[in-house]
């Protein structure tokens, strides 16, 4: 089992036919993904890639029942295709587009929290890496060959540590049931919280291994709901121990501001409810290894 996405999600991809778009998108077929049509204002009735190509949102779910969508679209044209999604009844998007406008993202945040209350839809990132369930489905810009199927899920900020801890994983022969970039912007769609109640729920995930870092509350509020609620193992690690207040590093959201912000702050609220940390980055895949022997 995964959680977001498997064989059967019909996906469509919204700005199929631009030159990143369509690369990812032969990967995504090529991965297995159900891809089944494009979204393009002004192109219509074309074909990309092997499926049909679609003015709106709303005419794509009509004509293929898709349910999920990929958006990767110049950053000033996400908002708007975000909104169209959740307008045409797709129940999950995974916006990759970084770059997007602070104020086009509390636009987006303000229309999914009013509108579409019977039929909401989940947004994953910006400013992300996507969604993989190996061996299933690919909904992003992972390299799919790194992940093995298996039983730890795998959500985090940064998209480049997921694949490193993929790696790192799939030496010690140990597999990922699904990994979830959320996307390291100050407002995003989804956060530590909705995803790790996500793994909780699901029965194929054993372990959890969350990767966060400096700026936001998101990773103090995954220390809540790990206290309260996750009854399975978590392992973290929290990039950033050695960022000067004040001062962005990487993402736009990657700024310590208030207190409990830091990496190490991070850290020890995670320890305090049962987290195991990881030290150093370079030891992801031991520490996953380590917990789950224990937990056999």
């Amino acid at each position: 089992m995964s959680i977001l996405i498997d064989r059967d999600t019909r996906v469509l991809v919204q700005g199929i036919t631009g030159r990143i778009a369509g690369f990812h998108t032969e990967e995504m077929i090529a991965y297995g993904t159900n891809v089944v049509g494009g979204v393009v204002p002004g192109k219509g009735g074309t074909v990309a890639h092997g499926v049909p190509v679609f003015d709106t949102a709303k005419e794509a779910v009509a004509a293929t029942g898709a349910t999920a969508s990929i958006v990767i679209v110049p950053p000033p044209f996400a908002a708007d295709s975000i909104q169209e999604a959740a307008d045409a009844s797709i129940s999950l998007c995974v916006a990759i587009t970084d770059g997007i406008a602070a104020q086009d993202m509390m636009q987006v945040k303000r229309f999914m929290r009013r509108y579409r209350q019977d039929r909401k839809m989940r947004l994953i990132g910006p400013n992300c890496a996507g969604v993989i369930s190996p061996g299933k489905a690919l909904l992003g810009i992972m390299p799919g060959h790194i992940y093995q199927p298996g039983n730890v899920g795998i959500v985090g900020r940064s998209g480049t540590l997921g694949y490193e801890a993929a790696s790192q994983m799939k030496e010690l022969g140990i597999g990922v049931s699904t990994s979830v970039g959320i996307g390291g912007d100050p407002i995003n769609g989804s956060s530590f919280r909705d995803i790790l109640q996500l793994f909780e729920e699901d029965p194929d995930t054993h372990a959890v291994m969350m990767i966060g870092e400096i700026g936001g509350p998101q990773e103090a509020d995954a220390a809540r709901f790990i206290r309260d609620h996750m009854t399975k193992p978590v392992v973290a690690y929290v990039a950033g121990l050695s960022a000067p207040k004040g001062k962005r590093m990487g993402h736009a959201g990657a700024i310590i501001s208030a207190f409990g912000e830091s990496a190490s702050e991070k850290v020890e609220i995670l320890r305090e409810v049962g987290v195991t940390i990881v030290e150093h980055p370079s030891d992801i895949g031991a520490t996953v290894a380590d917990v789950l022997a224990e937990v056999a």
